[in-house]
């Protein structure tokens, strides 16, 4: 297999294991609490990234961690980041919102190419902005059918993009990254936990062994699809997998609609028409680019003068 192939493999599984996740965490929750479920993916997230560390003998890369104040003030922002959108992801899905985790991850490149903007001061196509503008249309269409702003869905699409942030000044790989940020909440999980154990609250020993096998598997299936797509990002263009990135939500979508049977009013099904509006803009945009810039790192490999690429529409 080429490894071409290998990569869109690794990319698929990847993202099909993110949108079968709104199924596994009401296994969980009740009886355990979204909070203790949290908890539970903090630690054995970490047993799994060092496990995978210990086989890769993958070590070096602590030590520079630990030489910069930098970046370790950073990984701390990034674990309360990433902390805070797992714990909300967990609470969508097991409340009866699991539409506002498909929207979230829909409209997320979205809020990320308006970031960009505003941090790093991106100049955005025209075809960006009017995604952007569609995006937002259809949060407004949204928020007139909820009778209010959708805010778990603007919670985990702007922790996500956040993190995105974080992500780019850290500059760690994903088993790094998600080592570091869960040996940041290790502790203060660990401590939690057992306070919960030891006064009758927590649910790890007393309810089953497999409920006990899903709360250490929490820390399975966070890792696992990470790792999956760190494999495929080093082989597929990034294009590619960009494209990968509409597999979760649309899951999630599919099993929000057909198994949970949430409610899809007419609005809603306007407010999600906009977004993948939008999402088609983007895209076609994003193909458009990869496309010019393909045919610019070309041209001097082909003997022929260079010619300015527009970086504007």
């Amino acid at each position: 297999m080429s490894e071409l192939n290998k990569g869109m493999l690794y990319g698929t599984s990847a993202y099909f294991l993110w949108g079968f996740l709104p199924l596994y965490w009401p296994l969980i929750s009740p009886p355990s609490s979204p909070f203790e479920v949290l908890l539970h993916r903090m630690i054995w997230s970490l047993a799994v990234t060092l496990v995978a560390l210990l086989v890769q003998r993958n070590w070096g890369w602590i030590r520079e961690v630990l030489r910069s104040p930098k970046r370790l003030l950073l990984l701390v922002l990034s674990a309360g980041v990433i902390s805070a959108n797992w714990g909300v992801f967990i609470v969508a899905v097991t409340t009866g919102h699991t539409l506002q985790s498909a929207l979230a991850y829909f409209i997320n490149p979205l809020v990320s190419v308006a970031l960009g903007t505003l941090i790093f001061r991106e100049r955005l196509r025209s075809a960006q902005w009017a995604a952007v503008a569609l995006g937002t249309v259809a949060v407004v269409v949204l928020t007139v059918d909820y009778g209010s702003p959708p805010g778990l869905a603007l919670a985990l699409a702007f922790s996500f993009a956040a993190y995105g942030v974080l992500k780019k000044f850290v500059r760690l790989d994903g088993v790094e990254s998600l080592t570091a940020e869960t040996a940041v909440t290790f502790l203060p999980a660990l401590g939690v936990v057992l306070f919960l154990e030891s006064s009758g609250a927590g649910t790890f020993a007393s309810v089953s062994p497999v409920h006990s096998l899903l709360l250490v598997g929490s820390g399975v299936v966070t890792a696992v699809p990470l790792m999956l797509f760190g494999a495929a990002a080093h082989r597929i263009p990034l294009t590619m997998l960009g494209l990968l990135q509409f597999i979760a939500p649309v899951m999630h979508f599919l099993i929000a609609w057909l198994i949970f049977r949430e409610e899809l009013s007419t609005g809603r099904w306007i407010g999600f028409a906009l977004v993948w509006a939008a999402l088609t803009v983007f895209v076609v945009d994003m193909l458009r680019q990869a496309r010019r810039s393909a045919r610019a790192a070309a041209q001097p490999e082909s003997g022929t003068e260079p010619r300015a690429v527009a970086g504007a529409d």
